[in-house]
């Protein structure tokens, strides 16, 4: 017992004065009067009673600290959809990105991945399902290759291919490839997908290929991303695997918001 209020005390240090001011409003009954009275002694009198009824209900430490989480969690989140509004441009209309499914979908998803990331593969059914499926959904797909060497030349070799318009192509089947993902692993794959590989070798050497991601590193530095995949659901930042369900969930709730924010215009 005496462990747990040691660490709820710890907690509390961190709650902000709103928080204990709630809480002092819940246990000093009759406090208002006593302190205008006898300022100097009410301090003495009303920590004994705080600490007092904090020893007799340290769940009530619980509650507040719950509370301040969530209001915390709310605030981040708050500051998040801000942030991914004021990088809209970037996200949506960088000029390089590929863009999948539907280029005047009216929900767009931005996908943060890696070839490597055995999380973005597993999610790359899912996430092409719902694209197909919704059939109105612009996919942004953004390099981001943070597992290594390999995970670097298949990214260089993807950006590359839109030279030769098979990006999708070479996409899905390095998505879809299991095991290493070497130079000449890489290079087969192309073949396989009908690149033209001495071009393409070429193309992979090339300052804009480099630029592309240079540029989505800084992206997701800003956005706070460090793992794949990450994605952006028109406000909504979601770092992880979602379900294709989810997913379709969360394009609902995007198109419902735009159709809310159109209607309130007209």
């Amino acid at each position: 017992m005496k462990a747990i209020l040691m660490s709820e005390r710890r907690k509390l240090s961190s709650l902000s004065i709103a928080s204990l001011c709630v809480l002092a409003g819940l246990i000093a009954f009759g406090s208002y009067q006593y302190v205008m009275a006898k300022p100097e002694a009410a301090d003495a009198e009303f920590g004994a009673r705080v600490r007092a009824y904090l020893l007799s209900n340290p769940q009530v430490l619980r509650e507040v600290i719950a509370e301040l989480a969530k209001q915390e969690k709310m605030a981040s989140a708050d500051e998040q959809k801000k942030l991914v509004s004021a990088l809209g441009q970037d996200l949506k209309k960088d000029g390089f990105s590929y863009v999948a499914g539907n280029p005047d979908g009216d929900v767009t998803i931005v996908e943060f991945f890696d070839y490597r990331c055995g999380y973005c593969k597993r999610s790359f059914p899912d996430v092409m399902k719902t694209v197909a499926e919704d059939g109105n959904i612009r996919l942004i797909l953004k390099e981001f290759p943070i597992l290594g060497e390999e995970s670097i030349m298949a990214s260089q070799a993807a950006i590359a291919s839109l030279e030769q318009g098979k990006y999708i192509e070479l996409h899905t089947a390095l998505m879809e490839a299991r095991g290493g993902l070497s130079k000449e692993r890489i290079l087969s794959i192309a073949t396989e997908v009908g690149l033209d590989v001495e071009k393409l070798q070429a193309d992979m050497q090339k300052d804009e290929v480099r630029q592309t991601v240079e540029r989505n590193y800084a992206l997701a530095k800003q956005l706070g991303i460090n793992g794949t995949p990450a994605f952006v659901i028109e406000e909504h930042f979601v770092p992880g695997v979602i379900s294709a369900e989810q997913m379709q969930q969360l394009v609902a709730d995007a198109r419902e918001k735009i159709r809310a924010a159109a209607d309130n215009k007209s």
